[in-house]
């Protein structure tokens, strides 16, 4: 099935970044899951590489390559053990550089894209807020305009590069009286005064620096305003799909890592005098699960495809989380419980995929907020639209 959306070129280029991440990443993967900080040098590597522009305009420093290319990069950073030093990449370059490349203006993408991409200043998407969660349209935080200046007041929680950031893209409300159609996106240099970063303790992604972030009366320029005013709602529903359906092929690469390595720890495990990977229960669990995937794959590879043509994928990609990272979890816990006593154990990779695959169905939009989505789609009859730039 891979052939139909990947090219020799694609190929050689999954060939690369695993060379790379062997070389340059893995060596340092215990250091940074302990320490919860991943040292700049990688951003910077990752930028000279030109994996952080993969996507992105050349006029920028990127590469404008399709989304397969994006896919691949996906992939091959969830098979390095350590979802965590994955999501600090990925949050920078899909996440808060999406945003940057699609609302910025172009004193924004000069001063900001362009180093993002060089892998030399780290971003941040602050959406998620304490008593907000899910309820995007429920935040509290606000962006007064004040002259030639926006003050914000607020706080977001669950920030992904929270701490170590250069810059954040901060979601606030301009007109708390307009509920959705009152927020407006910001861009916040993470120098400016009044801000400060409190790092969370997680039970996975522990190489990723995760933040709880305040804002008590942080002046920006208005010309940091993204887009347009009381247009943030719909610009952070648009960039949903892609976020859904990247969390989506996280979960597929994560569970067929876990699948391979399980079958090769079968293949060397002995039991009453054989190979386990010769019990009848094992093996036909491992193909059940290897099933599953797989059609997470295929699903998932069709929605990239359409996204990469500019369709509108929201109901393709919220049920490729949906279903992605149900899998993952499920894989997972059956791959660890076929190593016995060795899953538990840390110095081998599923015990800590299985704690870095549980944010998996929580981030991105809960399981139960995404069903609540897909219902008002299927039985509703609901048509969710792009936002018009």
């Amino acid at each position: 099935m891979e052939s139909i959306y990947f090219t020799e070129e694609h190929q050689l280029f999954r060939k690369s970044l695993k060379e790379f991440l062997q070389k340059e990443v893995v060596p340092h993967i215990e250091k940074w899951e302990k320490t919860g900080t991943i040292e700049r040098f990688i951003w910077k590597k990752f930028g000279e590489m030109g994996f952080f522009g993969i996507s992105y305009p050349e006029a920028y420093g990127g590469l404008n390559l399709d989304l397969f290319y994006t896919v691949i990069f996906l992939e091959e950073l969830q098979k390095i053990k350590s979802s965590g030093f994955a999501a600090a990449m990925w949050a920078h370059a899909y996440l808060a550089m999406t945003h940057l490349n699609a609302e910025g203006d172009e004193r924004i993408k000069q001063d900001y894209l362009v180093p993002s991409i060089a892998g030399e200043k780290i971003g941040a998407l602050c959406i998620t807020e304490p008593f907000g969660g899910s309820d995007v349209a429920g935040m509290r935080t606000t962006a007064v305009k004040n002259g030639n200046k926006y003050i914000i007041n607020g706080s977001k929680t669950f920030i992904t590069n929270g701490v170590y950031a250069d810059y954040y893209i901060v979601a606030a409300k301009t007109d708390p009286s307009q509920g959705n159609k009152g927020i407006s996106i910001f861009l916040v240099d993470t120098t400016t005064r009044g801000i400060s970063a409190t790092k969370l303790d997680k039970l996975g992604w522990r190489a990723s620096d995760t933040a709880e972030i305040a804002f008590d009366n942080v002046e920006i320029p208005v010309e940091n305003l993204m887009g347009e005013e009381g247009k943030g709602f719909p610009y952070i529903m648009q960039h949903f799909a892609s976020e859904r359906l990247i969390m989506a092929i996280n979960g597929h690469a994560r569970a067929e890592y876990a699948i391979d390595y399980t079958i090769e720890y079968m293949s060397q495990r002995e039991a009453f005098g054989k190979k386990i990977d010769k019990f009848q229960a094992l093996r036909h669990k491992i193909v059940e699960h290897a099933t599953d995937v797989e059609h997470c794959k295929v699903f998932n590879y069709a929605a990239a495809a359409r996204l990469d043509k500019g369709e509108y994928v929201v109901k393709e990609a919220t049920m490729a989380k949906l279903k992605s990272t149900k899998v993952a979890d499920e894989t997972i816990y059956s791959c660890l419980q076929m190593l016995g006593g060795y899953g538990y154990m840390e110095e081998y990779p599923l015990a800590r995929l299985l704690r870095d695959s549980r944010l998996g169905p929580i981030g991105g939009g809960t399981s139960e907020i995404l069903k609540e989505i897909l219902s008002k789609m299927i039985i509703d009859n609901k048509n969710y639209e792009p936002a018009v730039n």
